[in-house]
C-alpha cells in the first residue's frame, strides 16, 4: 500500500494504532537454481537501516518509506469506520441485487438485507469496487483484456504463534517469497500472532496434479525448508481459501457517471505485492476525478479519460513485471528473449539484451507522480534484482557515458492529470507513442537540465539548480531520483547517451 494516501485520507494515525507489523520491503528467494541467497527489495533509502521509534508513530522520516503488512478484517474496519466518521451513509451484510441503467448511465441500485427489507440507492456518481465480483462491470457487459499468458490459482490460511523470519526492533519485518519451482510461497506477518501464508501455481500444475488444494498446499509448504521451520510450533487457522488467479483489466474503466476501481476494474499477479497499491492509488484518482468532474467549466471526457488511461497503464505494468519475474525462473537466454516480445508488444524496437535492459526500468515516466518508479520500485532496486536474475552486473548508462543529449524527435506535446490537492491538473507532457515524459518535479528539473546542458557532471549540478528553482532543497535523495530519472530516459529512447573520453564520468556513488 502507499501510505501517502492514508495521510490524505487523515486515517494513517488510525491504522497506525493498530500495531500491524512496519513493512521494510520484501525478500525474495527466485530463480531456477533455487540457491540458498535471498534478494532484497528495500523500501528504505540506499544504505539507511531501519530505526524504531515508539509507536504509534508519526508519518515521518523513516515512515514515510515504510508501509504495514495488515490484517485485511482489521484494517477493511477501520476505513469503513473512519468513512462513517466523514459522514458517509455505510449499510453493512447489505447486497446489491439490482443495477437500473439507460444506456451507459447507471440510474440507481437496489439493495436487501438480511431481514428482507430493500431499498433504493441513487446517486449522481457510482463507484463499483466490488472486487473480482465487479457487479456493475458484468452488468454493463464490459469485457476485460488479459495480457498474459499466466494463469494460476492461488491457496492460502492462517496460522497462530508462527515465528518472523526477520524483525528489526520489534516491529519491522519484511515479506518473504519462496520460489518452489513449480510455483511460490508468500510469507507475511500480520501481527498479533498471526500469519499469512500461501502458496501460488499454475492452474495447468494444479490440474495434472490430481491433488486437492489442502494436500498441495502442505506439501508445498513441507518443501520449502525456511517457512516449514517458521511454522514448526504453529498452528494452522483451518480456514483454507483457494481463487483463480488470472490478471486482467476490463476494456472500460469509467462511464457516463461510474467507475470501476480496484480488483473491479483490474487485477494483477500478487508476485509484487501490488494489489493495494493499486486499489488505493486508483481509488483516489476516482475520488479526484469526481470533485473535478463537479467543478464549474470541467471537462468530463478528458478527465474519466486520464483515469482509464492512468489506472490500465499502472496495472498493465504490473501485470508486466509479474511476467518477467516468472520468466525469471527459465534459462536467462530465454528470459531476454522474452523480454524482447514485451518490448516488441510496446512499440519498441529492441533486441533482447537492450530490452533486457528496458524492462528493468522501462515504462517508469507513465504518469504525473514526478517520481521515478517502475511499478512500485525504485529504478536502483531493480537495477540490483535483475543484476541477480542476470548472473552479471546491471549497468547504468549514466556511469559508463558522459555525454547526454535530447532526443525529442516524432515526440508531440500535450498535457496529462496531476492529482495533487483535491484537483485534477493538467501537466505538460511529451508522448511518443505509449512513452510519456511528464514535465513535472523531478522529470522537469532532468528536462530542464538536458535543455541547457550536455555534460553528466554538468547536468548533475543543473538538476540541483533547477529544484531549487522550485523551492526544492539539495539532498541526496533528490539527487538519487534525478540519476534515476536520467537512466529511465536513456532506456526509451528520449535522451542520447555517448562517450567522450575528454569529459570526466560520474561516480557510481549515487545509485
Amino acid at each position: 500500500m502507499v501510505c501517502y494516501v492514508l495521510d490524505e485520507m487523515r486515517v494513517w494515525d488510525k491504522v497506525e494504532q493498530q500495531n500491524f507489523p512496519v513493512k521494510l520491503g520484501a525478500t525474495y528467494r527466485w530463480g531456477k537454481a533455487r540457491d540458498e541467497e535471498l534478494y532484497y527489495f528495500h523500501f528504505l533509502p540506499t544504505g539507511a537501516s531501519y530505526t524504531e521509534n515508539s509507536r504509534p508513530g508519526r508519518f515521518a522520516g523513516q515512515r514515510r518509506h515504510t508501509t504495514f503488512q495488515v490484517d485485511r478484517s482489521v484494517y477493511d474496519q477501520v476505513l469503513l469506520d473512519h468513512a462513517a466518521e466523514c459522514g458517509c451513509e455505510v449499510f453493512q451484510e447489505a447486497k446489491v441485487t439490482q443495477i437500473s441503467h439507460t444506456g451507459d448511465r447507471v440510474d440507481g441500485l437496489e439493495v436487501s438485507f438480511p431481514d428482507g427489507d430493500t431499498r433504493s440507492v441513487s446517486a449522481q456518481f457510482y463507484v463499483d469496487a466490488s472486487g473480482s465480483e465487479s457487479l456493475l462491470r458484468r452488468t454493463l457487459q464490459i469485457g476485460v483484456h488479459s495480457p498474459t499468458l499466466l494463469r494460476n490459482i492461488a491457496i492460502w490460511d492462517y496460522w497462530q504463534d508462527a515465528e518472523w523470519v526477520e524483525t528489526h526492533g520489534d516491529n519491522g519485518t519484511y515479506v518473504y517469497v519462496m520460489s518452489l519451482g513449480f510455483g511460490w510461497i508468500w510469507y507475511i506477518p500480520l501481527g498479533q500472532g498471526r500469519t499469512s501464508v500461501g502458496l501460488v501455481t499454475s492452474a495447468e500444475h494444479f490440474k495434472k496434479s490430481g491433488q486437492d488444494t489442502e494436500t498441495m498446499y502442505l506439501e508445498a509448504i513441507d518443501k520449502e525448508p525456511l517457512i516449514r521451520k517458521m511454522l514448526s510450533s504453529a498452528r494452522r487457522e483451518g480456514r483454507l481459501a483457494a481463487t483463480k488467479d488470472w490478471s486482467f483489466v476490463a476494456d472500460r474503466l469509467a462511464g457516463e457517471n461510474w467507475f470501476l476501481a480496484g480488483d473491479a476494474g483490474g487485477f494483477a499477479d500478487p508476485i509484487l505485492a501490488a494489489g493495494l497499491t493499486l486499489a488505493q492509488t486508483g481509488a483516489r484518482r476516482v475520488a479526484y476525478s469526481i470533485l473535478e468532474i463537479l467543478q464549474e467549466g470541467s471537462d468530463p471526457v478528458w478527465i474519466r479519460s486520464q483515469y482509464e488511461t492512468n489506472q490500465r497503464r499502472n496495472t498493465f505494468n504490473h501485470i508486466r513485471f509479474a511476467d518477467y519475474w516468472y520468466s525469471a525462473n527459465e534459462h536467462f537466454s530465454e528470459l531476454k528473449e522474452y523480454c524482447a516480445q514485451i518490448a516488441a508488444d510496446n512499440g519498441l524496437s529492441l533486441d533482447a539484451n537492450a530490452a533486457f535492459q528496458w524492462l528493468g526500468t522501462g515504462g517508469f515516466a507513465e504518469e504525473a507522480s514526478g517520481l521515478p518508479f517502475a511499478g512500485t520500485y525504485t529504478i536502483t532496486a531493480i537495477k540490483l534484482f535483475t543484476s541477480k536474475f542476470a548472473a552479471e552486473e546491471e549497468q547504468w548508462a549514466v556511469f559508463r557515458n558522459n555525454l547526454f543529449r535530447l532526443d525529442l524527435d516524432e515526440a508531440e506535446k500535450t498535457q496529462v492529470a496531476q492529482y495533487e490537492f483535491g484537483r485534477v491538473k493538467k501537466v505538460d507532457c511529451y508522448r511518443k507513442g505509449s512513452r510519456l515524459w511528464p514535465l513535472d518535479k523531478v522529470y522537469k528539473f532532468v528536462f530542464n537540465a538536458l535543455d541547457r546542458e550536455q555534460e553528466i557532471l554538468l547536468l548533475a549540478e543543473r538538476f540541483m539548480y533547477e529544484a531549487r528553482k522550485d523551492g526544492i532543497p539539495p539532498s541526496d535523495t533528490l539527487a538519487q531520483s534525478c540519476i534515476e530519472v536520467l537512466e529511465g530516459l536513456v532506456a526509451e529512447g528520449w535522451v542520447r547517451a555517448s562517450y567522450d573520453p575528454s569529459v570526466p564520468l560520474l561516480q557510481a556513488g549515487l545509485a
